[in-house]
Formats: C-alpha cells, structure tokens, sequence
C-alpha cells in the first residue's frame, strides 16, 4: 500500500507525534509497504512535478523526527520555519501526496489531528485515514464534554468542574470543590499544562499558567491511587497496563525520556478489578462514538475504587508508548498492530 504518516502539526505534542510516526512509517516500509512521514504544516515544497515519487524516496521523510524533548516544542519556530510563512494549518503538496495515498496513518496527536477537526476535512476530500472519525475524536478531546458524557452514562469519573478565560470569577471558591485539586487544559494531552494543587496559592499559580495553553480548563478532584490504562480495538479491550513514575507522577519527562517510568502488562491487580477496567473502557469508547483504536487512562484507589479520567482517541505509538505494550502483551507485535489498525480503519469506513 501506499501510505502518508502524517505527523507533527502545531500541537504541543509535536515531538511526540513525530516519534510516533517515523516508528510507524519504518515499520510499514518494513513490511513491504511505501510509506512516507510528513508533516502536515510544513508539507514537502520540494517533492517536484512527480509527487509519486515521494513514496519511494530512501529518506521516507525520517529526517524530520529528532526525539522527544525534556520540555515542549517551540511552536512559533515551527511556524517561523515554513518558506511560504502562510497560516493555513496544510502545507505544501499535503493534500495532493494524502489523496494519492491508499490511506493516511494519523499519527498526530493533540490539538488539529485528534479534535476531529482534520477528521473532518479528510472526509469532505474523499481522503481515507486511519482512526476515530471526527465525531469521536472531537467529543473525546475535549476533556469537558467527555465527563458530561461518562456522568450520563454512568462511567465512574472524579468530580469536577470547568473555567473559561472569559470568567470574571478564577477563585479557588468558585469552583465549590476543596483542595488539593488537579488542574488542566480542557483539550491538551500528555499531561502539559496540568498542575496538582494542594494550596489557594498553587491553585491560583496553576490556573494562570493553564490558561496559556487555552481558553478552558478544567478543574477536578485530586484522587491518589495507581495510574493504569487501557487501550481498545474494534470495540474489545487490550489487557490493562500499570504506569509506574520512578519519581513524582506520569508528568511529561516521565512520560517520554527513557528509564523515568516502569510500565507493567498486564497490570499487578486482581483478575476482577482488570475486567472491571476493561469493562469500563469498552462502555466508555461506545459511549463517546470512538471506532478503530483509542486508549483509556485510570486511576485506581487502594480501596478498589475506579476512576476513568479521559480518552485519547490517536494514542501514541512510540516504543514508549503504553498502547503498543498493551498489544504485545495480547501477542501482536507492533508491525502487527500497525497493519492492524489499517484494516480495522478500511473495514470502519471504507469497506463494504
């Protein structure tokens, strides 16, 4: 097949995305296929008059991942860096190289890519991709809209509120919860811009600084217990992984630099408890129309109380990541997985 990895884009998840994808294209060329990586802001200026030719080149567009960062990306190098300085979000020849492609692999993650909007566009332009449809990844994307639908749908969630920029009132007392709260970005994903509060003053600190990534934030209860996961294909969950920060909690450093974080699979819980999760995230991925493949993160209490805290619906697909150790641990290596989720993606929306 030929194949576009999109990857990159203006999230603060850049980096990662960009890990996530050359680790997909080369295990795709691997696997026979032409695969190429390609950022969708920055597009390929220089692929000539015979944008074909790009599937075969020897680079295969690896070049532009560098590895994951101790901090987030510098976004307005990014946008700096493009030669037509222009603000649309497709850059030169992605859309040609994408609709000559048998199926784009989303390996975006965060902001356009995973709020469903280029979801959108590829369906207007006839492109197939992999992943959630735009519907699935917009109501999980936004982290407000996700706990208005698990607290309809009976899926056990911390309390929680939310704040616009807009609001006149940012105090700790209007949002009727005690500390110590959590705060994050209403949108973001690999834990940028979430804070764990325990004073009115961090809390003041920590919604200030939230507010630089977005217009809303949402503000919850701090609940301690074990961090695991769960990833879902085609509807059936993966077995459940158990994250275990060496240090602190599954912040952004621990989450990507090497040796910072032990992931276990399947989890150290009771047989009970992971049929529970699994349980939980299969009713969690119907209930907010996910398809294909997303990932659900949990938090579980010494107690035995279950908490689902958000879905990510283009989960990462780096050697570090949690999703592909969930596979693994099913038997499915990760070329396996990866020409997996290509077919789940054609028989979804395209076959038939």
């Amino acid at each position: 097949m030929r194949i576009i990895v999109l990857a990159g884009g203006l999230s603060t998840e850049r980096d990662v995305s960009l890990s996530s994808g050359a680790g997909i294209c080369r295990t795709l060329r691997e696997k026979g296929h032409d695969a190429f990586l390609l950022d969708p802001f920055l597009g390929l200026p220089d692929a000539g008059d015979n944008l074909e030719a790009a599937f075969t080149r020897p680079d295969a567009g690896l070049s532009l991942a560098s590895g994951i960062r101790s901090t987030e990306p510098d976004l307005e190098a990014v946008k700096a860096s493009r030669e037509d300085k222009s603000d649309c979000f497709f850059g030169a020849n992605v859309i040609e190289l994408c609709r000559l492609a048998d199926i784009v692999f989303m390996g975006l993650h965060g902001d356009v890519g995973e709020n469903g909007k280029l979801q959108a566009a590829f369906d207007v332009l006839g492109i197939r991709y992999t992943g959630s449809g735009s519907l699935g990844c917009a109501l999980s994307m936004d982290k407000e809209i996700t706990k208005v639908i698990f607290e309809a749908n009976h899926i056990p969630t911390p309390k929680g509120t939310w704040m616009k920029r807009s609001t006149a009132d940012h105090s700790l007392a209007s949002t009727g919860l005690p500390l110590p709260l959590v705060v994050k970005p209403c949108s973001g994903g690999s834990s940028i811009g979430v804070y764990i509060t325990q004073t009115e003053e961090e809390f003041d600190k920590a919604v200030k600084e939230s507010f630089r990534y977005e217009d809303e934030i949402i503000i919850e209860e701090y609940i301690k217990g074990r961090e695991l996961a769960c990833g879902v294909i085609d509807g059936k969950a993966l077995p459940v992984i158990e994250i275990c920060p060496k240090t602190g909690w599954f912040d952004y450093a621990n989450k990507y630099q090497d040796g910072m974080t032990e992931e276990i699979c399947p989890a150290r819980i009771p047989e009970e408890t992971a049929k529970k999760i699994q349980a939980i995230s299969e009713h969690a991925f119907q209930a907010l129309k996910l398809d294909v493949y997303a990932r659900a993160d949990f938090l579980l209490t010494e107690d035995g109380n279950i908490y689902c805290l958000e879905y990510n619906s283009l989960p990462g697909m780096t050697a570090a990541s949690l999703l592909p150790k969930e596979a693994k641990a099913a038997g499915i290596e990760f070329g396996e997985l990866c020409e997996l989720l290509i077919e789940k993606s054609m028989d979804a929306r395209y076959c038939g």
